[in-house]
């Protein structure tokens, strides 16, 4: 009898059975990204939200892997391949969730694959085992790959390495990790040149850009983009007060919604809540478990200052369908994927359409399903933030990354990871360098700087023994000294934030952190809410913060920095049509609906402007003349408009200034009546000298002083200390102030801080947009009103200005007041 060989099947069919096996059917986009790969290319995968983005990258490896060894009966678990494939995700949170969704169809396949996780939270008997063999697959971060950099014994097996896989690019690009992950990036592809390179993107304008800086200047092989499901089913809902007020103010409906919410939740088996801060999420998940106690234990909070544990606990009970709802921050914008969410609720604007989207995914998160979000307004003017975000969303026209170009403190940090990881000889580095989009335009001038930065302090600490962390031996760029590797190990990075504290209780676990300038205000006995619990702090020591449970009403709400979004280019656009197309009666969409009554009197007593318009109110009150601008920019350059135009008024007419902003426009308050139409046709809105007025407006030592403490962190002059031994705010605050006083008197011409004066203005004052929208503002139409009253737009800036002042009646009592005498004036 004639015995039949049985040929395996293909890799081709293999893929297909996984997918058969889940109920799926691989979409084209997916085989497309698989040809790609097969055929030795490099490229961005682009597709929204929840459609099978992770699959489409992530089965290229295992489909090559297969074709070279179809023989499943050679394959030996115990002997699992070398290295193959790096995976970068942007988030150590999300890499356990990353590494389960890569498991799944090497389980099911039967690959004979190691998959392991890199991170921080790693354990360190899992990193000394890494160190001798890496898995076929690792799941690292950023900073973790760059501290891998630092050994050198692992070079030869990185060299080896097949392809990098970078997990949601959209998040790094424009921040200086994305700017360490292309640094990274450019060594990998130098010790492989072959080195296949994949990102993951959704929600993103400038892909283009996104591409050229993920794959280098010039990528081995053919470069591809492939775009996969760029629009999904999606559904709005807002959730609109009953009786709309014709003078809302920031935050004032907020917590007024929470009975609608929760009935809401009502009708769903699991959602999301998003929030814009951390401190809101903690307020939301208060007075959600208020309104329904019986949801105790069925409701969580979730965001990035709580305790590990607590976040894992959350995500897997979400996961497992256990919770109706958790409250969170962007913490869960990314990656984890929660098939149950069938509902997410933005609690205010997220102020860019692309946010929106990416939330508006998470519940859904199939290709085929619908993806349904609610949006609660804090202030009635965003429900026309929420009708500009959805024709934003329809057209396309999503939110660009700008990208960063070249920061030194970056690169002088790469220098010494790679001088610790077997040194380099500069002309080499410097060509591997241009190879990144980031720094293509490196000048030698700069590099030289940077090599005697990290060799010998630069020019003005020469002197000083612990700035020579680089040695020059025989030619090579290297560093020996022990001490100096593993402070540069312990504070590889680009994050910097305030100083942070661990929450503890008295006799217990740990609940979080929070920022020790928040903590150091607090006395004994303060109440203060904190991972969804009233807390009292006992004492602070060693760097603790130890509490106990609670009762009574809280005395505050820790705010941690970076809370405040402003508002995007794109969509501060589409406001403004939304706002024409008010202007001409034309209210599309239950949001713009609701809002009838207000833009009868804004435009009774005033006007609503046109997007060729510019309009200035002048009102006179007890308390001054009032000048309200709005050209509708966003916060930044609201912020930075005002002090420019005080700046420029009080140059030559003597006078005072006190001014808010908002998303939407800025007051500015003088005793004294301000000219303004003759101030603008002598050039109010000229952008001649720009920079230099704004330099001189915004008090810039001070804020580059500010800026140059995270530049200085991040180029190794100061570091925070030692694990257990962290030093506290004040002192590297007064470090860093040191240097910068040092650099001005001994190196003006230090290009650290160049960079940290370049920073502010790009960074902190959107100085690119704000000249942009001056020279839009300047071909404006300029209406200048006089309002018998407060307007609808002018009553939001107006109340920003009152927080400010100390009254013995409290805020929402006065302003109360003022909107009832308002809405009788309006009803008259």
């Amino acid at each position: 009898m004639r015995q039949v060989s049985i040929k395996p099947p293909t890799p081709s069919a293999r893929v297909d059975g996984y997918f058969a096996n889940i109920g799926w059917k691989p979409f084209r986009f997916q085989r497309s990204v698989w040809k790609a790969y097969m055929q030795g290319c490099s490229g961005l995968v682009h597709s929204a939200t929840g459609t099978g983005k992770t699959l489409a990258v992530w089965m290229g490896p295992i489909q090559k892997w297969l074709k070279e060894n179809p023989d499943d009966a050679c394959w030996n678990p115990k002997r699992p391949p070398s290295l193959r494939v790096l995976w970068i995700t942007p988030l150590r949170a999300l890499a356990g969730d990353t590494e389960a969704s890569l498991r799944a169809p090497l389980d099911s396949l039967g690959l004979p694959w190691r998959l392991e996780s890199r991170t921080g939270d790693s354990k360190s008997s899992a990193k000394a085992r890494q160190l001798k063999r890496l898995p076929t697959a690792l799941v690292t971060t950023p900073e973790s790959l760059s501290l891998m950099l630092t050994h050198e014994r692992l070079l030869e097996q990185l060299a080896g390495l097949e392809a990098v896989i970078v997990d949601e690019w959209h998040e790094l690009l424009g921040t200086k990790r994305g700017i360490q992950t292309e640094l990274a990036l450019a060594r990998l592809r130098k010790l492989n040149p072959q080195l296949r390179t994949w990102g993951v993107s959704a929600t993103l304008g400038n892909l283009e850009q996104a591409e050229s800086s993920l794959l280098g200047v010039d990528p081995a092989g053919e470069a591809r983009m492939i775009q996969g499901y760029r629009k999904k089913r999606l559904k709005f809902q807002s959730l609109i007060p009953a009786q709309m007020e014709r003078f809302p103010w920031s935050g004032h409906i907020g917590t007024k919604m929470v009975p609608q919410v929760a009935s809401l939740l009502d009708q769903v088996t699991s959602a999301l809540v998003f929030a814009n801060t951390r401190s809101q999420t903690e307020r939301w998940y208060q007075h959600l478990l208020k309104q329904r106690p019986d949801w105790a234990g069925k409701v969580a909070l979730h965001h990035g200052s709580l305790d590990t544990s607590v976040r894992r606990w959350v995500e897997d009970a979400l996961r497992d369908g256990k919770l109706r709802a958790v409250v969170c921050t962007s913490s869960l914008d990314l990656g984890v994927d929660f098939t149950a969410v069938d509902l997410v609720i933005q609690i205010g604007s997220p102020k860019g359409a692309a946010r929106l989207l990416q939330r508006a995914g998470r519940s859904g998160h199939q290709p085929d399903a619908e993806s349904r979000l609610a949006f609660v307004p804090t202030n009635a003017i965003e429900l026309i933030e929420l009708a500009a975000a959805q024709d934003a969303i329809r057209s396309g026209r999503l939110e660009a990354r700008p990208l960063l170009n070249k920061p030194l403190d970056v690169l002088a940090q790469h220098a010494v990871t790679i001088a610790v990881g077997g040194g380099f000889d500069p002309d080499e580095l410097l060509q591997e360098i241009r190879s990144s989009h980031a720094y293509q335009s490196l000048t030698q001038r700069e590099w030289q700087w940077v090599l005697d930065f990290v060799v010998r302090g630069g020019s003005s600490l020469a002197a000083y023994p612990d700035f020579h962390r680089v040695e020059i031996v025989d030619g090579r760029y290297q560093v020996t000294q022990r001490r100096t590797i593993s402070l540069h190990r312990m504070n590889i990075g680009t994050i910097v934030s305030d100083a942070s504290m661990q929450v503890k209780y008295l006799k217990g676990k740990t609940l979080g952190t929070a920022e020790e300038h928040f903590l150091s205000k607090l006395q004994p006995g303060d109440r203060f809410l904190f991972a969804g619990r009233l807390v009292s702090l006992s004492r602070i020591k060693e760097n603790v913060a130890y509490v106990r449970r609670a009762t009574g009403q809280p005395d505050s709400v820790p705010r941690w920095t970076g809370g405040r979004m402003p508002l995007s280019s794109e969509l501060s656009a589409a406001l403004r049509e939304k706002m024409e197309q008010a202007a001409d009666g034309q209210l599309v969409g239950a949001e713009m609906k609701s809002l009838k009554r207000l833009f009868a009197i804004q435009q009774r007593w005033s006007v609503l402007p046109r997007r060729e318009q510019l309009l200035i109110e002048r009102i006179e009150t007890r308390r001054g003349h009032q000048l309200f601008v709005f050209p509708f920019e966003g916060r930044l350059v609201h912020e930075g408009l005002a002090a420019l135009l005080a700046y420029r008024i009080s140059r030559v007419q003597k006078t005072t200034f006190t001014m808010a902003c908002n998303d939407y426009g800025l007051v500015l308050q003088s005793p004294h009546k301000i000219a303004i139409k003759q101030w603008i046709a002598d050039g109010l809105f000229n952008t001649e000298a720009l920079v230099p007025d704004i330099l001189r407006s915004m008090n810039s030592t001070e804020m580059a002083k500010r800026q140059f403490r995270q530049i200085a962190r991040v180029a190794g002059l100061i570091h925070p200390g030692y694990p257990g031994q962290r030093k506290n705010t004040s002192h590297v605050q007064a470090s860093s102030n040191l240097f910068f006083d040092v650099f001005c008197q001994y190196d003006p011409d230090n290009l650290l801080l160049e960079q940290a004066r370049r920073e502010v203005l790009e960074l902190q004052l959107e100085s690119s947009r704000m000249i942009t929208a001056l020279d839009r503002l300047e071909d404006s139409e300029i209406i200048v009103t006089d309002p018998p009253k407060v307007t609808p737009l002018a009553f939001p800036l107006l109340v920003d200005k009152l927080r400010e002042r100390v009254s013995s009646e409290t805020l929402a009592d006065r302003i109360r007041r003022m909107q009832t005498q308002l809405e009788k004036a309006a009803d008259q």
